[in-house]
C-alpha cells in the first residue's frame, strides 16, 4: 500500500487493505503474500535481541543510583536509544532487502519468468554487488527516526499502564502472561500511529536505487512534496492498517515472552547466589 500509486488520478481513491490484498492475490498468486519473509525472519531474532539488550542497558545507566528507581523521561529516551540501535545495527539493512523482494511486480504462478531477486540472500548479493553496501543502509536516518520514536512510545506506554495494571491488582505478585499480551498489543499499536509519514517515505525511498548527485535529504524532500502534489496529504498514512496490524500482535507476544524469560532468568540467578552461598 505504501508503495502504491493508487488514488493518485483525479476523482479516485486510494486501493484499502483489503482490495490491495485481493488484487496481489489476483495479479501474483497468494504466495506473494510472503515476499520478503526471508529477510524478515533472519533479521527478527538479532532485532529483538538488539532491542531489549540496549534498551535494559539504556534503562539501567538512566536509573536514579540513590533511589533505583527510572522516570518516565528516563524510560522514553531509553526507548529511542533502542530504537535507534536496532535501526542501524539489524532495521534498515533487513527492510531494504524485504522492500526490494516485496516491489517486484513478477508472477510467481509463472516458473520460468526469473524476478530480479530470487530470495532474501541474492538479493543481498545484487544489491551489493550493483550499488556497493551503503546501499543496503540506505533511509537509515528515517528507519531510525522510526524505531526511536516507535520503541520510545512503546516502551514508555508498557511501563506506565503496567505500573496501572499492577496499583488495579495488588493482590497479585506478578501479571498473568495474558495481561502483558494485552499491555504490549496496546503500546504496539501507538507506535505506528506515531510516525506514519516517516515510514511510508522510508518505504519509497529504499524500494529504488540512488541517484547520482542527489543527497538523501534531497530524494526524502521530493518523495515527500511529489507525494503530497499528486496523491495528497492522506497518501503520508498509507498501509497504517496493516501496519497496526502486523506490529501490535507481535509487540504483544514479544512482551509476554520477554516478561516470562526475565522472570526465569531471575529465578536462576537468584538460585545460583543461593547455591555459592550455601557452598
Amino acid at each position: 500500500m505504501q508503495l502504491s500509486k493508487s488514488g493518485s488520478a483525479p476523482g479516485t481513491k486510494a486501493r484499502g487493505f483489503f482490495a490491495t490484498g485481493a488484487y496481489i492475490v489476483r495479479r501474483e498468486t497468494p504466495l506473494a503474500l510472503y515476499k520478503g519473509l526471508g529477510a524478515v525472519l533472519a533479521g527478527i531474532v538479532p532485532k529483538m535481541a538488539t532491542r531489549f539488550a540496549s534498551f535494559e542497558a539504556y534503562k539501567g545507566w538512566l536509573t536514579d543510583k540513590k533511589t533505583g528507581k527510572t522516570s518516565v523521561g528516563s524510560i522514553f529516551v531509553a526507548g529511542l536509544g533502542a530504537g535507534t540501535t536496532e535501526a542501524v545495527v539489524v532495521v534498515t539493512p533487513m527492510e531494504v532487502v524485504k522492500i526490494r523482494l516485496q516491489a517486484q511486480q513478477h508472477s510467481l504462478a509463472d516458473p520460468l519468468e526469473a524476478p530480479r531477486y530470487r530470495n532474501a540472500g541474492h538479493a543481498v548479493y545484487t544489491i551489493v554487488r550493483e550499488e556497493g553496501v551503503s546501499a543496503l543502509y540506505r533511509g537509515v536516518s528515517l528507519t531510525a527516526i522510526r524505531q526511536a520514536t516507535n520503541q520510545g512510545v512503546n516502551f514508555t506506554a508498557y511501563q506506565e499502564i503496567k505500573k496501572v495494571a499492577i496499583k488495579w491488582q495488588p493482590e497479585l505478585t506478578e501479571l498473568p502472561s495474558y495481561q502483558h499480551m494485552v499491555i504490549g498489543l496496546i503500546s504496539g499499536a501507538m507506535g505506528p500511529f506515531s510516525n506514519a509519514p516517516i515510514d511510508t517515505i522510508k518505504t519509497r525511498l529504499q524500494k529504488s536505487p540512488g541517484e547520482p548527485g542527489k543527497s538523501a535529504i534531497q530524494r526524502i524532500a521530493w518523495i515527500a512534496t511529489d507525494m503530497w502534489k499528486t496523491e495528497g496529504s492522506r497518501s503520508f498514512y498509507k498501509g497504517i492498517t496493516p501496519r497496526v496490524l502486523r506490529v501490535a500482535p507481535g509487540q504483544a507476544i514479544v512482551f509476554a515472552v520477554y516478561e516470562r524469560v526475565s522472570k526465569i532468568i531471575e529465578t536462576l540467578a537468584v538460585t545460583s547466589t543461593d547455591d555459592h552461598y550455601s557452598e
